[in-house]
C-alpha cells in the first residue's frame, strides 16, 4: 500500500502540472476566461444588489399604502360614525334640521312600514331587509346610504361620499362584495377593515415613486458592472497583443539561430524580397498619384494653344490645314487628357485618398440632371435616352461620386448602343436600398466578361466601337464600394446590358 501511493504521488503531480500549463498554451483564451470570468462575477454583485435595493423600495412603498390605507379607513369610519350618531338623535326626536351634508334621514317600524323621513326619499323597505344581516352601507360617486337597526326599528341617512374625492387616488373603498367609491385597485393592495362596518380600504401598492431613486442609480451599477470590465478586457487586449508580438519576435530569433548558414541567408533573402515588393507597390502609387501636375500642365497647354490656332484668336491662319491639324491636336490632348485623368483618379482611389463627403440629398434630381447632360450625346447618335418617372428618394452618399457614377454608367451605355437603339433610366427604393437602373439595348455581356468586369484594365473589344483604358467599371466599382454600395451587371450577349447601382437610403 506505501509503494502504491508512492507511485500514485508523482502521477498526480504529474497531472497538476499539466493542468497549470494549460492556460499558457493559447493566450488569448485564457485572457478572454478571466475578463468574462471577472465580468460576471461585478455584474452578479452588482443584480443582487439592485434586486436587493428593489425588493426593499417595494417594501417601503407596501408600508407607505398600508399606512395610507389605515388613514382613509379612519376618516371612512369617522364619517360613519357621525351619521350613524345623525341618524339616531333624528330617530329619538332630537334633531329638527339635517346637517349640511346629510341629503335624508328614514326610519321605519319592525314591519318595514316608513315611519318618520326627512330630506330625499329613501327606498326603506329594502334597506330594512338587508340590515336585518348587518349594517349595510351601499354608495356611488356622488352619494352614500348607510342603513342599521336601532332597537325595532332600522334607520338609513343618505349623505355626500364616504371619503373626500383627494384621498381615493389609487385607493378602492369596497362594501357588500361591490366598489363604493374610488377606481378597481389591479395588483398588490394594502387591505384595512372599518371596525364595525362591512368596508374595506385597498390601497394599490404602486411602486414607482419608492422606485424613482433607484431608477436615478441604475446608471451607476451598470457604471460598476461594465467599467471593470470593460477597461479589464481592453488592457488584457494591450497585453496579449504586446506579448504575442514579442513572442514572434523571439521565436522568429530563434528559428533564425537554429536554422543552417544556407536556410538563414535564404530566409533573408525572402524577408528582403517581400519588402522591396511592398515598397516598390508603395513607390508606384505614390508615383502615379504625384503624376497629375506633370502630366496635366504640358496637355493643358497642348489644348489651350490648339484652341488658340483652331479659333484664330490673332487673325485668320496662312493655310485651312493648320486649323485642321489644331483641331486633330486639341482631340488628341482631351482625348489623352481624359485617359490619364481615369488612371489617376483610379490611383487614388487604390491609395486610399479620394475624397469623399456624404451628405443627404435627393438623388433622383441627380440623376435627371445626368440624362439631361447625355441627351445632346444621346441625340446625335440617334439613341433614345429616357428617364421613367420617380419619385424623389434621399441618399447618404457623397453626390460628386454618385454623378460619376452615373455619368460613367450613361457613357457606357451610349457607346455600346448601336445607332437606333434605346437607353432607359429608372430610380426606385428596394428592400431598403436605392436602385439606379441604366439599361441599353447593346451587345451585352458575356457570362465570362461579367465576371471580369471592373476589373482595372479590361476592356471589351467590340465591333465599330473604340473602348477606352478599362477603367470607367473599375472607378464606378471602386466608388460604390467607398459609399457601402454596390454595382449589378445583369444580360446576355445581343440581349443588352443593365447596370444596377445600389446605394443605402437614407
Amino acid at each position: 500500500m506505501a509503494g502504491q501511493h508512492i507511485a500514485a504521488e508523482p502521477l498526480f503531480q504529474g497531472a497538476l502540472s499539466r493542468l497549470a500549463r494549460l492556460p499558457g498554451r493559447n493566450i488569448r483564451a485564457t485572457v478572454l476566461f478571466c475578463v468574462i470570468a471577472i465580468g460576471g462575477s461585478f455584474a452578479a454583485a452588482g443584480a443582487l444588489q439592485m434586486r436587493l435595493e428593489r425588493a426593499q423600495a417595494y417594501q417601503q412603498a407596501a408600508s407607505f399604502e398600508a399606512r395610507r390605507a389605515h388613514e382613509i379607513a379612519a376618516v371612512i369610519q369617522a364619517n360613519l360614525v357621525r351619521h350613524e350618531r345623525t341618524g339616531r338623535r333624528f330617530a329619538a326626536g332630537e334633531l329638527f334640521s339635517l346637517p349640511p351634508d346629510v341629503r335624508g334621514i328614514a326610519v321605519a317600524d319592525v314591519g318595514g312600514q316608513l315611519r318618520a323621513a326627512s330630506g330625499e326619499p329613501i327606498a326603506i323597505q329594502n334597506l330594512a331587509r338587508l340590515a336585518d344581516e348587518g349594517r349595510v352601507v351601499l354608495a356611488t360617486r356622488e352619494r352614500a346610504v348607510l342603513a342599521f337597526h336601532a332597537g325595532f326599528e332600522t334607520i338609513a341617512v343618505s349623505f355626500d361620499r364616504l371619503a373626500p374625492e383627494a384621498l381615493l387616488t389609487g385607493v378602492e373603498i369596497v362594501g357588500s362584495g361591490r366598489t363604493l367609491a374610488g377606481a378597481a385597485a389591479e395588483g398588490e393592495t394594502a387591505n384595512a377593515w372599518i371596525a364595525g362596518w362591512p368596508v374595506e380600504v385597498r390601497a394599490a401598492v404602486e411602486d414607482s415613486d419608492a422606485l424613482a431613486a433607484w431608477y436615478g442609480s441604475l446608471p451607476l451599477y451598470l457604471f460598476v458592472i461594465l467599467g471593470p470590465a470593460l477597461v479589464g478586457g481592453w488592457l488584457a487586449a494591450v497585453f496579449v497583443g504586446e506579448f504575442e508580438r514579442r513572442q514572434k519576435a523571439a521565436q522568429a530569433i530563434r528559428s533564425l539561430r537554429s536554422t543552417r548558414p544556407a536556410e538563414a541567408k535564404l530566409l533573408v533573402r525572402l524577408a528582403n524580397a517581400e519588402r522591396q515588393a511592398v515598397e516598390a507597390t508603395r513607390s508606384k502609387t505614390e508615383f502615379i498619384a504625384h503624376m497629375s501636375h506633370e502630366l496635366r500642365t504640358p496637355l493643358n497647354a497642348i489644348i489651350g494653344f490648339a484652341e488658340v490656332i483652331e479659333r484664330g484668336f490673332y487673325g485668320q491662319v496662312g493655310h485651312g490645314k493648320y486649323i485642321e491639324y489644331a483641331r486633330d491636336i486639341g482631340m488628341a490632348g482631351r482625348h489623352l487628357h481624359g485617359k490619364i485623368t481615369d488612371i489617376l483618379e483610379f490611383a487614388d482611389l487604390e491609395a486610399g485618398r479620394y475624397p469623399l463627403r456624404p451628405v443627404r440629398f435627393d438623388v433622383t434630381e441627380l440623376v435627371g440632371a445626368c440624362v439631361s447632360e447625355s441627351a445632346g450625346r444621346a441625340f446625335g447618335r440617334r439613341i433614345g435616352l429616357q428617364m421613367l418617372p420617380a419619385a424623389p428618394v434621399l441618399v447618404d452618399a457623397d453626390p460628386m461620386a454618385v454623378k460619376r457614377i452615373v455619368t460613367n454608367l450613361l457613357s457606357n451605355a451610349l457607346i455600346y448602343t448601336p445607332e437606333g437603339g434605346r437607353v432607359r433610366v429608372a430610380v426606385c427604393e428596394d428592400a431598403g436600398a436605392v436602385a439606379i437602373t441604366v439599361a441599353d439595348s447593346g451587345g451585352g455581356f458575356s457570362a465570362d466578361e461579367r465576371s471580369i468586369a471592373g476589373t482595372a484594365f479590361r476592356r471589351f473589344e467590340r465591333v465599330g466601337v473604340s473602348t477606352g483604358t478599362g477603367l470607367g467599371l473599375a472607378i464606378v466599382v471602386a466608388l460604390a464600394r467607398r459609399m457601402g454600395g454596390a454595382l449589378i451587371l445583369s444580360g446576355a450577349p445581343n440581349e443588352g446590358t443593365s447596370a444596377e447601382l445600389r446605394l443605402p437610403k437614407a
